[in-house]
């Protein structure tokens, strides 16, 4: 089992500078940005909401015992075309536990789930479209390379679903749900980000950083 430390509020948000996509300039692009792939939200978005729904995934409520798995500190900005922040985005996640278990009654592996891991959350962007959340590094769930759905809701614009993938992992290759999101090479980028080591993490903690480029998507 791996040690899972419990941060305040402050350090939470304090590790949100990890990101390396909070260091890049709004606008501060030459031509237009390449819209994130959509992808399916998948068959397990949660049925049941979890009564805690913040952006802390390793912690239900007022828990002390922290959930399985590889910790990761998730950050990243939703832009526009332009590469101008989006603000009041409602950013949601939802992910495998450390089992291979979706918060859904109709998952194979519920009966396996970790009962400690939220496996959903959600944050609303700031000024500079940035989002945060604390979770573990995806696992590999049957018939799918590892990785974490988003979900970007809008006023006045359609719902948008993509999928968040670790780069250099060997089965992104076989997977049927990547591999046609990036036919086109160019869109690689957009849907992979490494998960890296953070210096002198003594619990072994991740950093991932992962941009979400969004185009105009009027509500029908």
């Amino acid at each position: 089992m791996i040690f899972v430390p419990k941060y305040t509020r402050r350090e939470i948000l304090s590790r949100m500078a990890l990101g390396a996509a909070f260091m890049a300039t709004p606008g501060a692009f030459a031509e237009a940005l390449l819209t994130t792939p959509s992808q399916t939200p998948g068959p397990f978005y949660p049925n049941h909401l979890p009564l805690d729904t913040d952006n802390d995934l390793l912690i239900v409520n007022d828990s002390i015992t922290s959930a399985v798995g590889e910790v990761t500190h998730l950050s990243g900005r939703i832009l526009d075309t332009s590469g101008q922040p989006i603000r009041n985005a409602l950013v949601e996640i939802w992910q495998v536990d450390n089992n291979a278990a979706y918060i859904h009654t109709e998952d194979r592996n519920n009966s396996k789930r970790d009962t400690n891991f939220q496996g959903f959350g959600r944050f609303l962007t700031g000024s500079k479209g940035e989002y945060y959340f604390r979770t573990i590094k995806p696992v590999t769930y049957p018939g799918r390379t590892p990785h974490i759905h988003f979900g970007v809701k809008r006023t006045g614009q359609k719902d948008f679903s993509t999928q968040c993938y670790i780069k250099g992992e060997a089965r992104n290759e076989k997977d049927s749900i990547f591999r046609r999101s990036t036919r086109n090479p160019k869109y690689r980028p957009l849907l992979e980000t490494p998960f890296v080591p953070i210096p002198n993490s003594k619990a072994g903690e991740l950093s991932a950083s992962f941009d979400i480029i969004l185009g105009a998507t009027p509500e029908a």
